[in-house]
């Protein structure tokens, strides 16, 4: 029988804040699978999850299938849209959410887990755009640059800065979303485009890091999923109703499924792929014409 086995590898996810997004189901699927699982928080959300967890707030959340409960080996502060303490403004990093902290940036993460022995899968579930909720054609080149930098450009640090202290072999994987290469009216403020650079830089990252250090690189296409941080869209519960009608199979996407599907892509079973970009979204991202004539349902 063909098992999905990570015994004795170190995973870290980053982006995880709560209990109710694609980043936490992927945490538990690694933990189900075998692997000590460490995350990375947005520091001002980093408080508000260290007590939730400490005071038993998310127990029945972290309970694992085969018994037991998800036991986070650590949790580091992360701040995406940085990649060296240097490069962070004086005001924020003096502010009340970050001055003890230490290193949030991304190269600070990559020091601290090399120094607490390392990690064989890193997860990127992370994503900002602060003005998602403008078209286009209204967004601003600070707020399009933004996106790009937060929900882009950071797994490109990750993998850079993570690639060279990995064992050969590690795994690497993302998440994007259909409006990379679909119009979604209302996915503003140039989310669109950073998920469509997410996707191309897969495919270099792929290239670059499998030749340097034998890594693989995938990212995962996710339906849409109404967690906290979809949220902030505005119109995620449209969204979810539009797909599920229209989708080949006409059922909700569950955030399990994501995090199976990340676990498989972490695994030696999935060796020979890298450079992908793997549908999670019950063939919704095949179907060519809505099927669905009744309209949304408010």
């Amino acid at each position: 029988m063909l098992t999905i086995d990570l015994t004795g590898k170190h995973a870290l996810v980053a982006g995880v804040a709560d209990d109710a997004g694609f980043g936490f189901a992927i945490a538990k699927a690694l933990a189900e699978a075998g692997a000590r699982v460490s995350v990375a928080t947005w520091p001002p959300a980093l408080g508000i999850f260290k007590t939730m967890l400490e005071r038993g707030k998310l127990d029945a959340s972290l309970a694992l299938r085969g018994g037991g409960k998800l036991e986070l080996a650590k949790i580091y502060p992360l701040d995406a849209e940085f990649d060296r303490l240097e490069d962070v403004p004086a005001e924020l990093r003096d502010s009340r959410r970050y001055r003890d902290l230490g290193d949030f940036t991304i190269g600070g993460l990559a020091a601290a887990v090399t120094a607490d022995g390392g990690v064989d899968i890193v997860v990127h579930s992370l994503a900002n755009g602060s003005e998602v909720k403008k078209p286009l054609l209204e967004t601003s080149r600070k707020g399009y640059l933004g996106a790009v930098s937060a929900s882009a450009y950071s797994m490109v640090s990750m993998v850079r800065h993570f690639g060279p202290v990995m064992p050969r072999g590690g795994a690497f994987a993302s998440l994007t979303y259909m409006a990379s290469e679909r119009v979604v009216p209302g996915y503003g403020g140039g989310m669109s485009s950073a998920k469509a650079a997410l996707e191309s830089d897969t495919r270099v990252l792929a290239y670059e890091a499998g030749r340097a250090w034998g890594h693989r690189v995938n990212v995962i296409s996710a339906g849409p999923y109404a967690s906290r941080a979809a949220s902030a869209i505005g119109f995620i519960s449209e969204m979810i109703d539009y797909a599920e009608r229209n989708a080949a199979l006409p059922e909700k996407l569950t955030a399990e499924e994501v995090g199976a599907t990340a676990a498989f892509l972490s695994s030696p079973l999935a060796s020979g792929i890298t450079g992908t970009v793997v549908y999670v979204d019950k063939g919704y991202h095949a179907m060519g014409i809505a099927v669905d004539r009744e309209g949304p349902k408010l």
